[in-house]
């Protein structure tokens, strides 16, 4: 084995340049395929974190023909000691039409306990003026999105009448505003205590929200929740839209990455064929010394995977280094309202693609291995 290694060595350093050029075929496509995969997790996790961070990792409903959550207290402790979650808030939602002087816009009015909601949306980190906290301690207060704040044309301290079919009709006073991250949804904010006034109900909530450590355990949460007998369902078996998303996007990455290596591949088949006819008679003298076969398919065979792991390692680098710049200078996209798309490039992914790369590359060296060791020892070395 070492002495094939030592011929392959000696291959590849005295045709430097078809090194070059095969090594450098597949480091092209190494890294664009390391930031081609920084890019998919980046816009994986941006999705994640933006549609995430408006929809409950896991949402408690009432039970069937029922409208309401009885005894939420009760509930609320109970699932705060499941494995995995991280934050439990119970919501009074209900629509709402919102109107000041001329102007009305329907929303939806989330009833809250404030620092319960916090920990599950971080309502707080997108607050632009005024107090969140003040809805727990004003009655009739109210935060409201920016967009509505301009549809009403208010400010904080303006009050707005709030009414709805079967509801009482209220004056809320306007102490928040807040700019929705991700994807803006229409929803006002209240006590929960007031939410209960305005629908005329009392100690009752129409949902309960659940944030969990890890986004991908929701059913064994939702399932764990539904052992106690509530009814439960995770983000991905209500929003499975989502989880297609990522699934399409990852599964087009991988055929365009996968197409760039085949075709570097190339590069390496057609290298070693050349090598392989430039050393004929060096071939046919080691036959004629009692080289077999099988060393001589070897040697090729090292060869080529040779040039695929060093190609490899270099493109992993370059990658690496073209996603450092990309980041650094800001010249990654923006899709809307996700902003800009981060590169996260992920070791296990390099680590995939290296040793992909070079197992490819041992597979493109079959042929040429093959070719080189049926060569005729006599014809190689006299040329007949």
């Amino acid at each position: 084995m070492f002495k094939e290694l030592y011929i392959a060595l000696r291959y590849i350093r005295t045709k430097r340049r078809q090194t070059i050029l095969s090594s450098g075929a597949v480091a092209i496509a190494v890294a664009i395929m390391v930031v081609t995969l920084g890019l998919v997790a980046g816009f994986s996790a941006e999705i994640l974190d933006t549609t995430l961070g408006n929809i409950e990792h896991v949402k408690i409903s009432p039970d069937e023909n029922e409208d309401y959550i009885y005894l939420y207290n009760h509930l609320v402790t109970e699932v705060e000691n499941v494995d995995h979650v991280v934050a439990v808030s119970p919501l009074m939602r209900g629509s709402v039409t919102l109107s000041h002087n001329d102007n009305r816009r329907n929303l939806i009015l989330s009833g809250v306990i404030v620092d319960r909601e916090d920990a599950v949306y971080s309502i707080r980190d997108d607050l632009v003026e005024g107090s969140f906290d003040e809805v727990m301690y004003r009655p009739n207060s109210i935060v409201i999105s920016t967009s509505v704040a301009d549809d009403l044309e208010v400010m904080v301290g303006d009050s707005v009448t709030g009414f709805f079919p079967g509801a009482r009709q209220t004056s809320f006073r306007v102490v928040g505003i807040y700019d929705p991250s991700g994807f803006g949804t229409s929803v006002a904010y209240t006590s929960i205590e007031t939410a209960q006034k305005f629908y005329q109900e009392s100690n009752v909530v129409t949902s309960v929200s659940v944030k969990i450590d890890d986004v991908y355990n929701d059913k064994i949460v939702a399932e764990d929740i539904r052992r106690m007998g509530y009814n439960a369902e995770g983000w991905t078996e209500r929003h499975p839209e989502i989880l297609q998303t990522l699934m399409i996007s990852t599964l087009i990455n991988a055929l365009e990455t996968g197409l760039v290596a085949i075709i570097a591949s190339f590069g390496v088949v057609s290298a070693l064929n050349m090598m392989v006819m430039s050393k004929v008679k060096e071939i046919g003298i080691l036959m004629a010394m009692g080289m077999k076969k099988k060393n001589i398919r070897r040697i090729f065979l090292i060869q080529s995977t040779l040039l695929g792991f060093i190609g490899a390692i270099v493109g992993t680098i370059i990658g690496y280094t073209a996603a450092y710049l990309l980041d650094a200078f800001g010249l990654t996209y923006s899709f809307g309202d996700l902003g800009e798309i981060p590169i996260i490039i992920r070791t296990f992914d390099v680590i995939v693609i290296i040793v992909a790369i070079t197992f490819l590359n041992l597979l493109a060296g079959i042929y040429p291995a093959h070719k080189a060791s049926n060569l005729d020892p006599v014809k190689a070395i006299f040329g007949k």
